[in-house]
């Protein structure tokens, strides 16, 4: 058995996070066009499960450098410029769920499942609060424009998403490593 450290970040790390931002990358920029009306260039985006599976799987660095840089790209190839908040919101989404990353010791489970879901909303909220947030500043919009037409939107198709996915994606992992013996 690996052992396994919250902290580390290493070669495996670095490239589970390149497969993970690479994923996020090409599964948001085809749901881009998705836009959630009367939100403020907020778009469905079912890909957000990507960052915050990865830091379940693989630790918090490897969910937040996923979330990060597959937001970059996604958005400077769709055209959306450089919003670095955003990107930090969209990383955080992956390295909140990652804390529990130790903890994590059969997807298959139910505990595994429940505590996965609860890090699943906790990382949604604290990312996109931080990027909605950011706008008070970077587009001069005030708190509660900010969480209307930002947080709530992101927010609430975030965790939509990532309740579906995250688990779905847990369990054919497992399923994975157990037809290979892991």
């Amino acid at each position: 058995m690996e052992k396994k450290s919250l902290w580390a970040l290493g070669t495996r790390e670095v490239v589970y996070a390149a497969i993970g931002a690479a994923l996020y990358a090409v599964l948001s920029v085809a749901t881009n066009f998705l836009q959630i009306p009367a939100a403020a260039n907020v778009s469905i985006r079912p890909a957000v499960a990507i960052p915050m599976f990865f830091g379940l799987a693989f630790g918090p660095w490897v969910g937040l450098i996923a979330g990060f840089v597959g937001n970059l790209i996604s958005d400077l190839v769709s055209g959306y410029g450089f919003w670095p908040w955003w990107d930090l919101g969209n990383g955080l989404m992956g390295f909140v769920p990652g804390l529990v990353y130790l903890t994590m010791t059969d997807f298959r489970s139910t505990g595994d499942l429940i505590k996965a879901e609860i890090m699943v909303i906790l990382g949604a909220a604290v990312g996109m609060f931080v990027a909605s947030v950011s706008e008070i500043w970077v587009s001069g919009i005030d708190f509660t424009t900010a969480m209307a037409t930002n947080f709530v939107p992101s927010f609430i198709s975030n965790v939509v998403n990532g309740l579906i996915l995250v688990p779905i994606l847990m369990i054919a992992y497992a399923a994975i490593r157990g037809r290979s013996g892991r």
